[in-house]
Formats: structure tokens, C-alpha cells, sequence
């Protein structure tokens, strides 16, 4: 497969009027986000080609390559890229949509490195979009989703890495409060040791009935116990698998947390750093999720991410990306609702539930002057508006660009699955 097959299959597609949906690793978390019924899905897989830079300083990766066997290349040559943390992730939709990754404290989200998309255009041409060829285009695709092109390629900067430290730790429930203050202090000492990541997730266990806390640390080198961390590991942990490892390990390692052939649902909102907040949108959690705990094979999960300063200043990088995200915004917490089950009967209330805990949080963090009207698309659910999040002047930009480059809407009216900027 390659980018003139894309374009000629665009071209068929738009003379015929015929809708379509694109996959890259299709993790979306909702229908259609990269299938559609009767119609045609533009299945990108085999669009997997790796090419290391003879400097070393580029990777350039076909759209339909998954984060979980890039990463092993990456490690033989000891280099990196901002990626993915899971596995089973795509490198197209994570890309386009923002992109948090382990090494995000030193270089942003995957959007702000990636230097050149290669693009199928509507009219079926291909272009090779950067700062200098396309520079409006290019702002867009850094976050503006599947609204403006297919991209087949991404030429993504890259930089030494070696081994990393990292793991995940679980301890009881009780111990909540201490690890929601590990992260707000991390989260304003960041700039400290760039190295350092963490994501903390407050999960109910229903073979315990009962929540439990885990977090998962990563840190750039191969140090363990970085003093960073140290109000994270003083914390008494049940289980923790914390070692010296390959990024591939560690991506490895949470296949067992993200069982495949579920339902799920994903929602997100964000909040600035405040851990009394942390703590009441975490009450919220448990007391909606009284009204789904018998759902049959039910993993919820409430899950807490830092956007620290550090971060957030990549965003300007090249020109920007269209987040819609400043300094002057941060730090930030950006929370992801996570649901898995079995039963589409339990479909309904646990939409409920969801709904319900982000319109509850949302309104308190609102009342505390607290709230952030971001929303990640990577985990937004699409009864979310993402693009209005990003800003009025952000959103209106977007739609400017998708209209220019793509004046008949085939990426709006041929591609209905997804966020849509109008």
C-alpha cells in the first residue's frame, strides 16, 4: 500500500459521492470513530514502513504503524520519539489528535515533533506539509483530528534513548489522598527533572468490590528511585513492578490493564491543579458508580494526568499547535473517565454514569474557578465538542483551513465518523 493508492482510492471515492471512514490502530473508544456501516473503511495498516534518518535526528512512519512495534526498532537503535504509552495504539489517530507521551516533560505532545506529514489532500493530490510548504495546514493537523486529509506518512523528530525506569505501583484506596498530593506537587515541580512522567488512576475492582489506587511512573533514564518520585514510592504499595527496562517492556506491561474485545467508553474534562478538587471529583466517582457496580465485567476507572508548564511550553514550538492550551493556563490536570463491560444492556447507565460525573465535576471545578474548557480529543467521548474547547479563535481558524483545503467538505460530508471542526 502506498500514498498514490490513498489518493486514488480519494479520488474514486469522491467522484462516486461514497462515504468513508479511516483506520490507523482504530483505538477510539466509540462507534464509527473509524469504521462506518455500508460504506468503505480506508484501512491504512499496511502503511507500516520505519525509516531511521541517517543523523539519526528523524523517523519517518508509515500512518498505519502501531506505537508497540515501532518501539522496538526504536530501542535496537537507542533512539526515541514521542509516542504512545499503551498497546494496541496507532500512530495516525494518537498524532493528530495530541499525543501525551512518556518523554512529554522534555518535548510536548507527539503534535509539537512532528516534523513533515505526508497527505492526501481531497482532491486526491499528495503534499508533504511542514512549517515552511504549508504552515496553516501544518498548525492544523497539529491536534485539528481528521478534518483536513489522510496522512500516510509522519516524519517525527527523534533523540537518543536508552533504557528507562518505570512501572506501576497499586495500594489501597486509603491511600488516595497522599498519592493526589504526589502529583499536584509533581505537577508544579516539574521543571525540576523533565525526565519524570506519571499518570494516577483511581479504579474500582469488582472481585474486591472496592477501589484501589495505582500509579504508573516513568523516568527517561535507567535510575531507579529518582528523588522526584519519592512521595510517590514512600506511598505502601500491594504490588509494584517497578525496574530498569525497555520502553518496549514498559509499553508491554500494560496490555494486561487494557484487556481487548470490550464495550467501552472514554470521557475527559481538565481541571486546573488543585487537590481538594482531585479528591471531590474522586467522591463524585464513587457515588455514581453505585448505580452500575453489578454490571457484568465492569472495570471503571478514574484517571489523573498532569500538564505541567514544561509541557505546555512545547505547544508553541514550530509555529504552535491548535490546542488552544498557554502557559499562562498551567499546570493542569487532565482527567479521563475510562469504562470497560461485556453487555450491551448496561450500555445506557453506564453512559449515564458517565455523563453524570463529568457534568457533576465539571460544574464544581466551575463553582471553585478551577475549570478548563480543554477537552482531549484522544479521550473525549462524541457527545463532546472538542474543537470548540480549543477556543473561538482556534476553532474558527480550523474551519478556515479545512474549507480552504478542502472547499467541498469530503472530509465533513464523506467522512462523517469523528470529530468534526463544523
Amino acid at each position: 500500500m502506498s500514498a498514490e493508492d490513498v489518493s486514488t482510492t480519494m479520488q474514486v471515492l469522491k467522484s462516486q459521492g461514497c462515504q468513508f471512514a479511516v483506520k490507523s490502530g482504530g483505538h477510539a473508544c466509540f462507534s464509527g470513530a473509524s469504521n462506518i456501516e455500508n460504506a468503505v473503511v480506508i484501512d491504512l495498516s499496511n502503511l507500516d514502513e520505519i525509516n531511521i534518518s541517517s543523523d539519526r535526528t528523524e523517523v519517518s512512519v508509515g500512518a498505519g504503524t502501531l506505537w508497540s512495534n515501532l518501539y522496538p526498532v526504536m530501542d535496537a537503535a537507542e533512539i526515541g520519539v514521542i509516542g504512545g504509552r499503551v498497546v494496541g495504539i496507532g500512530v495516525g489517530g494518537l498524532t493528530l489528535g495530541g499525543g501525551i507521551s512518556f518523554h512529554s516533560g522534555r518535548y510536548g505532545f507527539a503534535c509539537d515533533n512532528v516534523n513533515n506529514y505526508q497527505v492526501v489532500l481531497a482532491n486526491g493530490s499528495i503534499r508533504n506539509v511542514n512549517r515552511a510548504s504549508y504552515p496553516d495546514l501544518y498548525w492544523a493537523l497539529r491536534g485539528g483530528g481528521n478534518n483536513f486529509g489522510i496522512v500516510t506518512r509522519f516524519d517525527l523528530a527523534s533523540f537518543e534513548q536508552g533504557n528507562m525506569w518505570g512501572g506501576t505501583t497499586t495500594s489501597n484506596a486509603t491511600e488516595l489522598p497522599n498519592a493526589i498530593e504526589a502529583l499536584v506537587n509533581l505537577n508544579i515541580n516539574h521543571a525540576s527533572d523533565l525526565f519524570a512522567a506519571i499518570f494516577l488512576v483511581y479504579v474500582y475492582v469488582p472481585s474486591i468490590e472496592s477501589p484501589l489506587v495505582s500509579f504508573t511512573l516513568d523516568y527517561g533514564k535507567p535510575v531507579i528511585n529518582p528523588p522526584i518520585f519519592k512521595n510517590f514510592t514512600e506511598i505502601p504499595a500491594i504490588s509494584a513492578d517497578l525496574r530498569i527496562a525497555t520502553l518496549t517492556s514498559l509499553i508491554n506491561a500494560t496490555e494486561e490493564s487494557q484487556p481487548s474485545g470490550l464495550r467501552e467508553s472514554y470521557w475527559t474534562l481538565t481541571i486546573l491543579n488543585d487537590a481538594d478538587l482531585i479528591m471531590e471529583i474522586s467522591k463524585i466517582f464513587d457515588q455514581e458508580l453505585q448505580n452500575i457496580r453489578n454490571a457484568t465485567n465492569l472495570l471503571p476507572a478514574l484517571v489523573f494526568q498532569p500538564i505541567s508548564e514544561p509541557m505546555i511550553s512545547h505547544f508553541s514550538n514550530n509555529g504552535g499547535n491548535s490546542l488552544g492550551i498557554t502557559t499562562k493556563d498551567g499546570p493542569l490536570i487532565l482527567i479521563n473517565i475510562a469504562i470497560q463491560w461485556t453487555d450491551i444492556i448496561d450500555d445506557t447507565r453506564i453512559i449515564a454514569f458517565a455523563e453524570n460525573c463529568v457534568a457533576r465535576s465539571t460544574t464544581l471545578a466551575k463553582e471553585r474557578n478551577l475549570w478548563h474548557r480543554f477537552l482531549y480529543q484522544n479521550y473525549a467521548a462524541l457527545q463532546q465538542d472538542v474543537f470548540l474547547s480549543y477556543g473561538k479563535e482556534n476553532h474558527e481558524r480550523l474551519v478556515e483551513i479545512s474549507k480552504k483545503y478542502d472547499p467541498d467538505g469530503v472530509f465533513v460530508r464523506l467522512q462523517p465518523g469523528y470529530f468534526k471542526v463544523y
